[in-house]
């Protein structure tokens, strides 16, 4: 595969959209197994399935696609020390106060998506010169869908959190198929 900015784009169009499927099978399955009282131990089989289906299924187009888009977080590698550890933190600092807050854990993981896809596309743009919008994308909607999720999560489905979680999977599975077909329909 020829490593021009559309194809790159591309490749993370195929990863974005895979992830946005396996990401709403697992919140929509896990779901299912929760109504049903499926064990523990489902839940990783749903996930980990859920992944592999959906990764299976866009596989021949994603190995084409590893070169692209290996090409692209190589460009991560020359960016000095501080925006490194500042993509770093903005990606894991949610993730890790799941830890302190695990009620938060919804909206912590929409925040980690959101503030880790603002600040590499930031850091690509800044020290890579490229414009990465598919992840400004993922990280708009993401970050817009924080409130959402709450006022859900609050009001709607108050007596049913395992509703709000779901609601916040597929919220989170909608921002990466945007940003997905973004980069699979751009033209530059």
């Amino acid at each position: 595969m020829e490593n021009s900015a559309l194809e790159t784009r591309r490749a993370f169009g195929v990863l974005f959209v895979a992830v946005s499927a396996a990401v709403g099978a697992g919140a929509v399955l896990s779901e299912l197994a929760f109504l049903n009282g499926a064990p523990l131990y489902y839940y990783a089989a749903i996930w980990l399935g859920s992944f592999g289906a959906a990764f299976g299924v866009a596989g021949p187009k994603f190995r084409k696609a590893v070169p692209a888009i290996r090409a692209r977080m190589k460009n991560s590698v020359r960016w000095p020390t501080a925006a490194k550890a500042v993509n770093g933190i903005s990606w894991a600092g949610p993730f890790l106060l799941i830890a302190a807050f695990p009620s938060l854990y919804q909206y912590l993981i929409l925040l980690g998506i959101g503030l880790g896809n603002l600040s590499t596309y930031m850091m690509m743009k800044k020290y890579s010169g490229l414009d990465n919008r598919e992840q400004l994308i993922v990280a708009s909607i993401s970050l817009a869908a924080v409130p959402v999720a709450f006022v859900v999560d609050s009001s709607l489905f108050a007596t049913h959190q395992d509703i709000a979680v779901m609601v916040s999977r597929i919220l989170i599975a909608g921002s990466y198929a945007a940003g997905g077909a973004y980069a699979l329909l751009a033209s530059k």
